[in-house]
């Protein structure tokens, strides 16, 4: 039943309706073109999409925010317990993607398990992104325990279940698992080698004492994490509970972040707390890449899927909002905005597809690069794309009902997460100088588009030209950024759209416009915005 418009003082007009149910797939040309030509489950994802759209889900991803998680450190009668307890919907979220096959997909054999898992991603991020962080490190961890098969053979089959078992129990007495990452400490951040945590051997494995800065997912089932054994740095599975009880790891605080509310993340320390070795012994960082390079695919979907969610927003104010006598949406500025943002989001879109193809298909060359460059652009654009359409919605975007305040908080996080910027960008130089294979397959993407477009040709000569060998790394964010583009602008122009691609080369190529979105002249507005 709608609300009641007509008010005593007054009637309220000139507000858009309420959204109701959407379907998330069925209302995305965008994603449904990208799953079907990198090749997804389309049949899975419509009736993901079309479930997760239901305004029911909107409203439990507002508790789940609402309500934080709360750290519980002992029980009434005083016993440690080191417990973080979450509001219900933080679990009906899990159970809904891991029963959609969130971190199962890309490892149960299926063609496209990669291009259908980073759908999930891009649909769940809309929607709760949250609890994305469990389910993508649960996914991730799949490719590190690699390293370890009697490991993997206890955990594997766990990790890749499309059962959510939030019980308390040990890992054999579970239906299904997740798994975390704990690396970062205090003195380190990015550089892990700079960790102090110590492992040493024992009669029954291996013990660590240590502490981690951040851990997200501090209920999981275990965490891959890295300390110094006495060959060095070396990757070990903690996992949270024995089959005599607790393991020694203790939760000190949760930290207070700018966003991603529903999901906790804890500062932990190991006091002797058993570990499995995963891997060999100090060759802790070569193993966890493995999850990196796979949690790096993640970060690059989520944000496409942040500005799509901020985009839908915008997007349904303009059409059913009037000013000076006609709708935003018919207002020459208004367009130029709107399609002006929507084209980062496209090619988000765009790149972050066919970078999940790579991964489905083995072509670990690109897929490195690729991954990268997607994972730094997409979250380049994404903070001024949520809030150039925070904008739009003028001071109802402000409020938090209306879900922006929540995407404009998520925005910045995924640029951190696996690497910033400046991290990325150097591992950008570092693939290209060591792996010639990477570069082959790179430039074989950006030559795919020769000659579809003259812009594009002379770009491309230009970017060759400026940079015959790798730049200094005082220019590494330049050189990446342009490379980005040049890639997504290659992708665009074969997929098809004259009005997307035209739009891409004349404001991302050839520069020709402002720097501030809607600074631009000539698009074809109409077509871009067809696909919102």
């Amino acid at each position: 039943m709608q609300p009641v418009s007509r008010l005593l003082t007054h009637e309220v007009e000139n507000q858009p309706d309420p959204p109701g149910d959407r379907d998330l797939w069925q209302e995305d040309p965008a994603l449904r073109a990208a799953v079907n030509r990198e090749g997804g489950d389309a049949g899975g994802l419509a009736r993901h999409g079309g479930e997760l759209g239901r305004s029911s889900w909107r409203e439990a991803a507002r508790d789940a925010n609402r309500v934080a998680p709360e750290l519980r450190l002992y029980d009434v009668a005083g016993r440690r317990c080191d417990e973080v307890h979450f509001h219900p919907s933080y679990h009906d979220f899990l159970r809904l993607g891991l029963g959609a096959g969130y971190a199962a997909l890309p490892w149960e054999g299926a063609r496209g398990g990669h291009v259908s898992h980073a759908a999930l991603v891009y649909l769940h991020s809309q929607v709760e992104p949250g609890t994305c962080c469990p389910m993508t490190m649960t996914y991730a961890a799949s490719a590190a325990l690699g390293a370890a098969p009697e490991v993997a053979a206890r955990w594997l089959p766990g990790l890749r279940s499309r059962d959510y078992d939030p019980r308390l129990l040990p890992v054999d007495r579970k239906s299904g698992l997740t798994l975390g990452m704990a690396m970062t400490e205090k003195q380190g951040g990015s550089d892990l080698r700079g960790s102090s945590t110590r492992a040493e051997r024992t009669g029954d494995g291996w013990r660590l004492t240590g502490h981690k800065w951040f851990c997200s997912a501090p209920m999981s089932d275990g965490f891959l994490t890295l300390a110094h054994a006495e060959e060095g740095l070396t990757c070990f599975l903690v996992p949270r509970w024995l089959e005599d009880g607790r393991n020694a790891i203790r939760l000190r605080r949760l930290k207070d972040k700018l966003g991603n509310r529903s999901n906790a993340s804890a500062e932990i320390e190991y006091e002797g707390a058993l570990a499995d070795l995963v891997g060999e012994p100090g060759r802790g960082v070569a193993t966890i890449i493995a999850m990196v390079h796979h949690t790096r695919l993640d970060t690059a979907l989520a944000p496409a899927g942040l500005m799509r969610a901020a985009l839908v927003e915008a997007r349904d104010w303009v059409l059913g909002r009037r000013a000076f006598q006609r709708r935003l949406i018919d207002q020459p500025l208004m367009r130029a905005v709107l399609a002006d943002i929507a084209l980062d989001w496209l090619g988000a879109v765009a790149l972050g597809f066919r970078v999940a193809r790579a991964f489905d298909e083995g072509d670990t060359a690109f897929a490195r690069i690729g991954v990268a460059l997607a994972k730094f652009i997409a979250n380049k654009r994404c903070p001024v794309v949520v809030g150039e359409a925070l904008e739009i919605r003028g001071g109802m975007g402000y409020v938090e009902d209306t879900g922006l305040p929540l995407l404009y908080r998520e925005a910045p996080l995924n640029g951190i997460w696996e690497g910033s910027g400046n991290v990325i960008c150097l591992d950008i130089l570092r693939t290209l100088d060591r792996d010639p294979a990477a570069a082959v397959a790179l430039q074989t993407e950006l030559e795919a588009a020769r000659g579809g477009d003259p812009r594009y040709d002379r770009a491309l000569a230009a970017h060759m030209a400026r940079w015959p060998d790798l730049p200094e790394e005082a220019e590494a964010r330049w050189f990446a950024e342009r490379l980005a583009v040049l890639l997504t602008a290659s992708l665009l122009l074969r997929a098809g759209d004259a009005a997307v691609s035209d739009g891409h080369l004349a404001t991302r190529v050839e520069a020709e416009a402002g720097r501030i979105p809607g600074s631009v002249s000539g698009l074809d507005t109409g077509g871009i915005l067809d696909w919102l």
